[in-house]
């Protein structure tokens, strides 16, 4: 009986999909975290009779035909990266980006990742790094001596030193735009590192064409809608339940065939 086998691609398909939610509610206060959604692909489908095959002599033929359906499969699980809202801290090394692109990461071992949660602090030498200790490209160092800093929305980092009336520019910040954003591979800690799928990055001046301006002193909060999540989660939870009613109606009618004499 299939019903026994579609069912279970159905249950176990809605348990990938509960999974998808679950990591969605758990990041709903983690700084830049684009919420994931769960899409399926119907399975293959048994042609017991196909559409367009002969019918008779006279040349007629079938108008429908019979195809039974396998169940489901995962098709992918699809990164949603629209804006999140800005959330004000003060702190003048929170950054938050208005619009597309990345932070550029470098990495210890010398590779590339790229986030949007810029809750960023000073290392010990003064370096802007985020709050793991990697550096924040290109390297920006603040004097020590500095009594304050300000950050424009075009990633200019400038300092206010003693003795001086104007401030000094210390530093350019830029950001990394990708072709296709939700190509990104997800490393945790809130960083992305590139793939094939999300093409090269293309580096520039925040505010400039194709580019996004920076806040200072706020932070992007999750995209994550409570709201919509719970949905979700109680369509997902019903679709399960379905799958394991078909299951069981599937055994009853099993054990029925069983107990013919």
């Amino acid at each position: 009986m299939r019903a026994l086998n579609i069912a279970a691609t159905g249950m176990l398909a809605q348990e990938l999909n509960v999974e998808v939610i679950s990591n969605n509610i758990a990041n709903m206060n983690t700084t830049g975290y684009k919420r994931q959604r769960a899409e399926f692909q119907d399975l293959l489908y048994q042609n017991l009779e196909r559409a367009g095959a002969a019918s008779s002599d006279a040349g007629t033929v079938v108008t429908n035909g019979i195809q039974i359906g396998l169940g489901v499969r995962a098709g992918s699980v699809y990164r949603v990266m629209e804006q999140g809202n800005l959330e004000q801290t003060e702190n003048p090394y929170d950054l938050a980006v208005q619009g597309r692109g990345f932070f550029h990461i470098q990495m210890p071992d010398g590779s590339d990742a790229y986030t949007r949660a810029g809750s960023f602090q000073l290392s010990p030498t003064g370096q802007i790094v985020t709050s793991d200790g990697y550096t924040v490209a290109p390297g920006i160092t603040i004097p020590q001596d500095a009594t304050s800093v300000s950050i424009s929305s075009t990633g200019q980092v400038q300092a206010s030193l003693p003795g001086q009336s104007a401030p000094q520019t210390i530093g350019q910040l830029e950001l990394s735009s990708f072709f296709n954003e939700a190509g990104l591979e997800s490393l945790g800690d809130n960083l992305f590192k590139e793939t094939a799928a999300s093409g090269s990055p293309t580096n520039g001046t925040p505010g400039s064409t194709g580019f996004g301006t920076i806040s200072q002193g706020f932070l992007e909060t999750s995209n994550v809608n409570a709201v919509s999540e719970i949905t979700n989660l109680i369509t997902a939870q019903r679709a399960y339940e379905m799958n394991s009613k078909v299951i069981t109606a599937a055994d009853d009618m099993l054990q029925s065939t069983n107990n013919l004499r």
